[in-house]
């Protein structure tokens, strides 16, 4: 089937509503866009919209349409930047995606980041969506947990963050520290908000099969909240090691384990990572590392 121009030109109606609106983003007239409407419908000897006063309507093969075509458009749009990525140089948007648990450690190296390069603005998508690096929806993926496997990507080590048991000098006074496992069952414990899915795996894990869930009294889905909640004396709950070191109020209740540490990987797209962005970027993660444990 040789309609990739009428495709375009549905996928945009379906995107924007009306004729109007599609011919003004693609440049060319009403007319034309009406009727590269039509020649698809012949084509597919079906209808792709309900035309109305205030515009047209996908049907369900035009909802269809709309999803490949928006599939389509992201992979010319990545096309094009590849194309003039060389003229761009280090310039223009970033787009970083993690999990949102991993923003309070990220935001001061792309504050870093940017300094070194002020030419480069950031785009930093702090979500549990995984966001498609194929569609260009996203230069760089951090994530943490097992190492993930996906075709077409790049996936290397960035990172360990070494995790620990805490609690707070207020909490201590008050409810003592556990002298073994055993004793977990007679403190307060804070934690993520659903134990059964979603990064620290190995965090929650150990929690939902250590920890008795009624003792589990502070729960929240962001790890600033957690944390804040630990150093004001709520109950125990995991603290990045390093980061403990910054609190002379916090006490480590428990002697570390490895099952508790959280990998982190870097993700790129083969076809991006050449790229001088995301070549800065990585270069720029990889001396940071070098100088210092997260």
């Amino acid at each position: 089937m040789d309609n990739w121009n009428e495709i375009r030109t549905a996928y945009q109606v379906a995107r924007l509503g009306t004729v109007s609106a599609a011919a003004e983003v693609l440049r060319i007239h009403r007319a034309t866009v009406i009727r590269h409407i039509d020649t698809l419908e012949d084509a597919l000897g079906a209808k792709i919209f309900l035309r109305h006063s205030r515009g047209y309507t996908p049907t369900e093969l035009g909802l269809e349409l709309m999803r490949m075509g928006r599939a389509a458009d992201a992979q010319f749009n990545r096309l094009a930047e590849l194309a003039t990525a060389d003229n761009k140089g280090l310039c223009g948007e970033f787009i970083l995606t993690s999990l949102y648990v991993l923003a309070p450690m990220l935001i001061p190296l792309l504050k870093d980041f940017q300094a070194q390069y002020p030419n480069i603005y950031v785009r930093y998508l702090a979500s549990e969506k995984l966001f498609r690096l194929e569609f260009a929806e996203a230069h760089v993926a951090l994530r943490a947990g097992p190492k993930p496997e996906i075709e077409d990507h790049v996936v290397q080590p960035f990172t360990t963050t070494n995790m620990g048991l805490y609690a707070s000098t207020d909490y201590v006074s008050r409810k003592g520290i556990p002298q073994a496992d055993d004793d977990f069952a007679e403190h307060y414990f804070v934690g993520f908000d659903n134990l059964n899915y979603g990064p620290p795996f190995n965090i929650n894990t150990w929690m939902r099969e250590n920890i008795p869930e009624k003792n589990i009294i502070f729960r929240s889905t962001d790890v600033t909240v957690l944390e804040t909640a630990i150093l004001s004396g709520i109950g125990i709950g995991f603290f990045p090691a390093d980061k403990a070191t910054q609190h002379p109020e916090l006490i480590e209740i428990s002697p570390h384990k490895k099952e508790w540490d959280v990998p982190l990987w870097i993700i790129t797209h083969v076809d991006l990572r050449q790229t001088a962005k995301v070549k800065a970027f990585l270069t720029f993660l990889q001396e940071e590392t070098s100088k210092k444990t997260i």
